[in-house]
């Protein structure tokens, strides 16, 4: 239930009184207040940082089986907060079942469906609850929840997919960095001493490889700590706002990665246009909705730009033709869906061809990185394991290098 923060006067004494009260709605809570002898002189919901009202946030798998299992009871003629009620006792998630029962209590109060998502920002987006809202406006919720959730459901699969595509490289990555840190501080520093114990000069090669060893040895903790300090700073730069715009605009430019990553960005940004459009939100909310979406800066700037010259009277292809971050192909299928009054049907074609083309080159990366991660492997261990050996190759010369 809302908790809200109150300033309030003893109407006997006139004491001030601060303290939080809980409620279904402010209304309520003055009432309660009142019926307290309390004059109430400021009263406000209590919310958490940012501006949001208190709570943690859902994995987006949680939040599709609420919609898909919220939408079919809907269609099935249950009432809202019947149906809202069984979700709650259901749900294994603890933050959710809260969040639903706060928004089944908000629905109990008076509050529309909508009203009472937006009290929870940090499960429901603004994507949602705009959504929901058109629905409810038009009387077509269920069909509204049920495209919500085919939107979240393809949303996770191509999150899921691109996970898994970058995993095996991470993992490998991870275990030939810690296999040439563990070669380099115990293994070389033992053939090291024995070399040493010759007194003749070793090849070069080797030379380097074991005071490069003796160095890490030494300092390994500061390497360790020097590494993590910088991948921190590095994450703590692209979260500012300088950091965020620096990164976006040089991800997309990266060769392969960033092609993936701008298709990503486009699919998300047809998708998410496309079910606006078709739930009835008006196209300048459209617009607002998806840049803050869409995943990237760059394109972000570029939508909020097109939808001023929209505002003003421009198509939306020739809106976003000024811009390179949209595709030419993308630009005239949305100029024919424009033509046609099929805008948001040509909206979901493009984002299933995307989200079928980001499938495919992510399928043929992961196929290419594996022979390459296994070759960088070899030739790591491989290289150290030479110039461990380059000295017995040349014993003779070592122990006496007059003869």
């Amino acid at each position: 239930m809302p908790s809200f923060t109150y300033v309030a006067r003893e109407t006997s004494t006139g004491r001030e009184i601060r303290n939080t009260v809980e409620a279904a709605t402010e209304q309520a809570a003055i009432t309660a207040l009142l019926n307290r002898n309390l004059l109430v002189v400021n009263i406000a919901e209590k919310v958490g940082k940012k501006g949001k009202t208190s709570g943690g946030k859902v994995a987006l798998q949680d939040l599709v089986i609420f919609t898909r299992q919220l939408a079919t009871m809907v269609d099935a003629g249950l009432a809202m907060v019947q149906s809202l009620q069984a979700l709650a006792d259901q749900t294994t998630n603890k933050v959710m079942r809260d969040v639903i029962k706060d928004i089944c209590s908000r629905v109990e109060a008076g509050d529309s469906f909508s009203e009472a998502l937006s009290k929870h920002p940090k499960v429901f987006n603004k994507l949602f609850i705009c959504m929901v809202g058109a629905g409810e406006k038009g009387g077509l919720l269920a069909e509204i929840l049920s495209r919500l959730a085919t939107y979240l459901e393809n949303a996770a699969r191509l999150r899921r997919k691109v996970k898994s595509s970058m995993m095996y490289p991470i993992v490998v990555t991870v275990v030939a960095i810690s296999i040439t840190i563990f070669l380099l501080v115990k293994v070389v520093p033992v053939f090291g001493e024995i070399f040493t114990s010759f007194g003749a000069k070793l090849p070069a090669p080797t030379q380097f490889l074991i005071t490069t060893s003796n160095l890490l040895k030494r300092y390994l903790i500061l390497v360790l700590m020097a590494g993590g300090a910088a991948v921190y700073g590095w994450i703590y730069f692209i979260k500012t706002k300088t950091g965020r715009e620096f990164w976006d605009s040089r991800r997309i430019k990266l060769p392969i990665f960033g092609h993936i990553a701008h298709k990503i960005c486009l699919a998300r940004f047809t998708r998410t246009f496309a079910s606006l459009i078709r739930s009835g939100v008006p196209i300048m909310e459209v617009m607002n909705i998806v840049a803050n979406t869409c995943g990237n800066v760059v394109m972000e700037k570029a939508v909020k730009v097109a939808a001023g010259d929209i505002e003003r009277g421009e198509s939306i292809a020739n809106a976003l033709a000024k811009h390179p971050v949209f595709p030419a192909m993308i630009v005239r299928m949305i100029t024919a869906g424009e033509q046609t009054g099929k805008i948001d049907i040509m909206l979901e074609r493009i984002s299933d061809f995307l989200d079928e083309e980001i499938e495919t080159i992510l399928s043929g990366l992961t196929a290419l990185i594996e022979p390459i991660l296994i070759v960088f492997l070899g030739v790591v261990v491989g290289g150290i394991v030479i110039c461990m050996f380059l000295p017995i190759f040349k014993m003779s010369e070592i122990i006496n290098p007059h003869h």
